[in-house]
C-alpha cells in the first residue's frame, strides 16, 4: 500500500522530476529540499520522496515541507522496502518526461542536475550517468575496503552490461521517461542498484553519457550498506544472467536451502560420529537445525523486506518447519516413487528435491513470510 499528496488541479507538469528514495533520513530532508531549490532555479520541477515507512518520521517531515511547497510529494510504502522498488515506483508516479534519481542523504551532487537536463536533451540521450571514476570524479572519503568492494562489484556488473560504462554501481543519474516505460515490466526492483537493472533490462543498447562527480561524505543518518543489500546485488546479477523467469527470491531461497545441506550434515556427523547419538535421533536434530538456520536466513536476506519480528518470529519460524517437513516427504516419496520405476537414481533423486525445494518455497512465501495487510 503506498500513500500520496497529488499536485493540486490545474498545475501545469513538471518538466523534471526528481526522484528520492529514503529511510531514515529525516535528518537530511530539510536540507537537501533547500538545496535542490537553489540549484533548480529557472526550471519546471518536482521532487519526489518515496519513504519505506521510515520509523525515524521521515515520512511527517517530507510532508511538513510539502505543505509549504507544491512542487514537493510524498509517496509512502507501507509493508516493504528496496531501494530500487522505492525507485521505480517514484518515476512511475510522475508525468514528467525527465527522471532523475539521488540519494537523501547529501552524498549526490545535485548542482550537476541542470547540466544533466541540457545534456540529455540536446545530445538526444536516453540517460545520464553520475560517474565517480571519470577524470574529475571521486569516491571522496571512502575507506580502502569500501573503495575495493565496490571496484569488485563494477567489474561484476560489467559481464552482465554490455555497455561501456565506467561506473555501473552509480546511484545518481538522469533519464528519459520513455526509457523507464519501455523496460519498466522487465526490472527486477531487487536490491539497490536500479541502475545496473535498467541497463540489463533494457531491450536495445542505450545511448548514454557519464559525467564526473565527488561523491560527499553524509551528513546525517546512518549508511545501508551491509551483508544483506551485497546478497540483494549477488542475487540480482544471477536473476539478470538466469532470466526472468525464475523468481529472484527462489534463487535466494534454493542458494540457502544449499547451504541448509552443509549445516545438517556438519550436525549429523557431530552428534552420530562425535557423540555417539543414534542416527536417528541425530538425523532428526540435524533436520530441526538445518531448517531453523535456514529460516532465519531466509529472514534476514531472502524476504528481508518482510522480515519477521517479535512474536511474529515465533510464528514464522512455526509454519516454516512445518512446510518443510511436508516437502521432506514429497521430497522423499517422489524419489522412492521414480527410483522403484526403474529410474535412475540420480535423476530420481534430484526430481525429489526439485519439488521439495518448489512446495518449501511456494507455502512459505504464502504462509510465513504473507505481506501485511494494511
Amino acid at each position: 500500500m503506498s500513500e500520496s499528496n497529488p499536485l493540486p488541479e490545474n498545475c501545469p507538469p513538471p518538466e523534471l522530476a526528481v526522484i528520492v528514495p529514503v529511510y531514515n533520513e529525516a535528518g537530511n530532508i530539510e536540507a537537501l529540499t533547500e538545496q535542490l531549490r537553489h540549484s533548480l532555479q529557472g526550471l519546471d520541477w518536482e521532487l519526489i520522496f518515496v519513504d519505506d515507512d521510515s520509523p525515524d518520521g521521515s515520512t511527517a517531515k517530507a510532508q511538513e515541507i510539502a505543505r509549504r511547497d507544491r512542487r514537493v510529494r510524498v509517496l509512502r510504502r507501507i509493508g516493504r522496502r528496496g531501494l530500487s522498488s522505492a525507485c521505480i515506483e517514484g518515476m512511475l508516479a510522475t508525468v514528467a518526461p525527465y527522471l532523475a534519481v539521488l540519494d537523501g542523504d547529501l552524498q549526490h551532487d545535485e548542482t550537476l542536475l541542470p547540466s544533466m537536463l541540457q545534456t540529455l536533451k540536446r545530445e538526444g540521450l536516453d540517460i545520464v550517468v553520475g560517474s565517480r571514476y571519470l577524470e574529475g570524479g571521486s569516491l571522496g572519503t571512502w575507506n580502502r575496503r569500501r573503495r575495493s568492494m565496490s571496484r569488485f562489484a563494477s567489474r561484476l556488473a560489467r559481464t552482465l552490461v554490455k555497455a561501456d560504462l565506467s561506473d555501473p554501481m552509480s546511484g545518481f543519474f538522469m533519464l528519459n521517461s520513455t526509457l523507464l516505460h519501455g523496460c519498466v515490466r522487465n526490472l527486477s526492483g531487487i536490491g539497490f542498484k536500479i541502475l545496473l537493472d535498467i541497463f540489463a533490462s533494457s531491450p536495445r543498447p542505450l545511448r548514454f553519457k557519464e559525467i564526473p562527480y565527488v561523491f560527499r561524505e553524509r551528513r546525517a543518518g546512518e549508511s545501508k550498506l551491509d551483508n544483506a543489500v551485497l546478497w540483494e546485488y549477488l542475487l540480482m546479477l544471477l536473476q539478470k544472467t538466469m532470466g526472468s523467469m525464475i523468481p529472484v527470491r527462489f534463487i535466494g531461497f534454493s542458494l540457502i536451502g544449499g547451504s541448509g545441506v552443509i549445516v545438517h550434515m556438519v550436525v549429523l556427523w557431530v552428534l552420530f560420529r562425535l557423540l555417539g547419538a543414534s542416527f536417528i535421533s541425530g538425523q532428526a536434530v540435524a533436520t530441526l537445525v538445518a531448517m531453523t538456520t535456514n529460516f532465519f536466513l531466509n529472514n534476514m536476506l531472502t524476504y528481508r523486506d518482510l522480515r519477521l519480528r517479535r512474536w511474529q518470529l515465533l510464528r514464522g519460524w512455526l509454519s516454516f518447519v512445518l512446510a518443510c517437513s511436508i516437502g521432506a516427504i514429497a521430497n522423499v516419496g517422489i524419489a522412492t516413487y521414480l527410483f522403484q520405476a526403474q529410474s535412475y537414481w540420480v535423476i530420481s533423486a534430484f526430481a525429489g528435491i526439485l519439488v521439495g525445494v518448489v512446495w518449501n518455497y511456494a507455502v512459505t512465501a504464502v504462509y510465513t513470510w504473507r505481506h501485511k495487510a494494511g
